[in-house]
């Protein structure tokens, strides 16, 4: 398909300008449906490094040469070289054109046609080039009626399926709108009625073979989404022609109608974050006591949650730092609420950007189905970070799931999560956090900046720190598996792949550089306290 405009070289040929000089084709006469987009003239025999492709090239025939082989050699270079059409004028150079050029013509598919009379080729040249503006203007001018009556369709309330839908019917073939990476979004075809083919039956027959290889007869257009990068395609339009051919002005209507889905789609994402952002102020706000336990319901209904009788989960997940409140949040909430769905449970989520935080309240049936609920809510939210590629962070989302009642306790179970998702920063991962086993963590993170902390911290493992920070193998990690474990060594010793008495062996210097007897209880607590504190604490220099 040609998605530069143009006329057909028959159309040229039927235009006074070459019509008076008695056009003759000698050569591919079944190939006059070429487009022609400019025409030139020349007698030099390199002509054809000085063209680009799709001209009607006029001549005299004084640069074909006058050898076979010099003759042969200037209609391969042409042909190669894509031109429309070679019209050469009989007169004092040929009085008929030569069986080589015509052979050669033929076997190179480049229509070659003969003037019997003397043309003049700048009044050719000007009537052609005329035609092709005036061809040109038409081509623009239904690609913006096209144009208008999508804009039109917008401003009466229509979304995309009838911006599509407009396309289609002006195409005759199914348009499809999906994502960068090939998921479908929309779906339309041309008509309506029982004759009209499913548009959905369409892509999932030729889905695969787009991927295979993608069909010459296909339009792909891309949707600008604003942005850099990754994010400077929202979508991509794609045309198929299987009902009939892609024309060059069904690529400039694509064109203007990838304008107006650009524009609706960015509006769309906005709505969404500013819807998502919206109710994560009113779960923020629930949080920190500027709405009553009185006023939520009514609010909540407002922004279409809607619980049942049962206890309300409040849950938080708190993103790495490193996404930024600048991040794709509208994105991330989306997704996210895909995945929710298959929940089936009602769900109110929000997003936070400054503090990096999706709040969320989830209506459950009854208490005894927290665990349950939070293992799906936890799997939907990591699913939808990954979705919204989000998940290449350096650190995982920490997802902490509150205390489940009523409306007061949702208001302190949120703020509770929030705080203690913050906490578990460095925390092993897990899917969930328990905010009521995290009540240590919490309160060490809100003594992080005490400067008692960090004395507290260097009094009980600094000798261990100092020493892993300059000999190997540390230690740290076999005093934290052993705690963890509650002293038990057979079990240490399997976590650690280690043998026994390396373990014995390790303990021991541990021992030794603390100045302290790992089996005794108030040393155990201490050493377990500190470890925990450390991820609040400057490592030594």
């Amino acid at each position: 398909m040609d998605n530069q405009g143009g006329i057909t070289v028959q159309r040229a040929l039927e235009l006074p300008g070459l019509r008076s000089g008695l056009p003759e084709v000698v050569a591919c006469a079944d190939r006059l449906g070429r487009t022609v987009r400019w025409v030139h003239a020349g007698e030099v025999p390199n002509i054809a490094s000085l063209l680009k492709g799709g001209e009607l090239l006029l001549t005299t025939g004084l640069g074909l040469g006058t050898r076979p082989a010099e003759q042969r050699a200037f209609v391969r270079r042409l042909a190669d070289r894509g031109i429309a059409a070679l019209v050469v004028e009989l007169g004092p150079r040929f009085t008929r054109l030569p069986a080589t050029l015509v052979e050669t013509a033929r076997a190179a598919g480049l229509p070659l046609v003969q003037l019997h009379r003397e043309v003049p080729f700048v009044a050719v040249t000007e009537e052609v080039h005329t035609e092709i503006v005036n061809h040109h203007y038409a081509l623009l001018q239904r690609a913006e009626e096209v144009h208008r009556r999508c804009t039109q369709a917008l401003l009466s309330g229509g979304g995309i399926p009838q911006v599509l839908h407009i396309l289609a019917d002006f195409t005759g073939n199914p348009v499809f709108l999906e994502t960068p990476d090939g998921q479908l979004l929309y779906a339309a075809g041309p008509g309506s009625g029982e004759a009209a083919a499913d548009p959905l039956q369409v892509w999932e027959g030729l889905r695969g073979q787009r991927e295979a290889e993608p069909s010459a007869n296909a339009v792909l257009i891309d949707v600008p989404g604003g942005g850099h990068g990754t994010g400077s395609v929202r979508a991509r339009m794609v045309l198929l022609g299987v009902s009939a051919p892609l024309l060059p002005v069904h690529r400039m209507a694509a064109e203007r109608t990838a304008g107006v889905l650009a524009v609706v789609l960015m509006q769309a994402r906005q709505e969404d974050e500013l819807a998502a952002r919206g109710r994560g102020d009113f779960l923020t706000d629930l949080a920190e006591g500027r709405i009553s336990a009185q006023d939520a319901p009514a609010q909540a209904r407002v922004l279409g949650f809607k619980p049942g009788a049962g206890p309300l989960l409040p849950v938080v997940m708190r993103l790495s730092p490193s996404l930024g409140p600048s991040g794709n949040w509208a994105v991330l909430a989306r997704a996210v609420l895909e995945e929710l769905s298959s929940v089936g449970v009602p769900v109110l989520l929000g997003v936070r950007p400054v503090e990096g935080r999706v709040p969320l309240l989830v209506s459950l049936r009854s208490e005894s189905e927290r665990t349950t609920v939070a293992d799906r809510v936890a799997a939907a939210l990591r699913a939808g970070v990954e979705r919204a590629g989000l998940d290449r962070a350096a650190a995982p989302p920490a997802v902490v799931v509150g205390v489940a009642g009523g409306w007061a306790a949702a208001s302190a179970g949120l703020r509770h999560a929030a705080e203690t998702a913050t906490a578990a920063h460095g925390l092993p991962a897990r899917p969930w956090y328990d905010a009521r086993r995290l009540d240590i963590d919490l309160l060490l993170w809100r003594l992080r900046e005490h400067p008692d902390l960090a004395a507290f911290v260097d009094r009980a493992i600094g000798a261990l720190r100092v020493h892993d920070a300059a000999s190997r193998p540390p230690l740290l990690p076999t005093l934290e598996t052993y705690l963890a474990h509650a002293g038990r060594k057979a079990e240490t010793a399997r976590e650690l792949h280690l043998n026994r008495q390396t373990l014995y062996n390790r303990l021991a210097r541990i021992s030794e550089l603390l100045g302290t007897d790992l089996d005794d209880p108030e040393t155990v607590l201490s050493l377990s306290l500190a470890l925990r504190a450390r991820r609040h604490t400057p490592s030594p220099s």
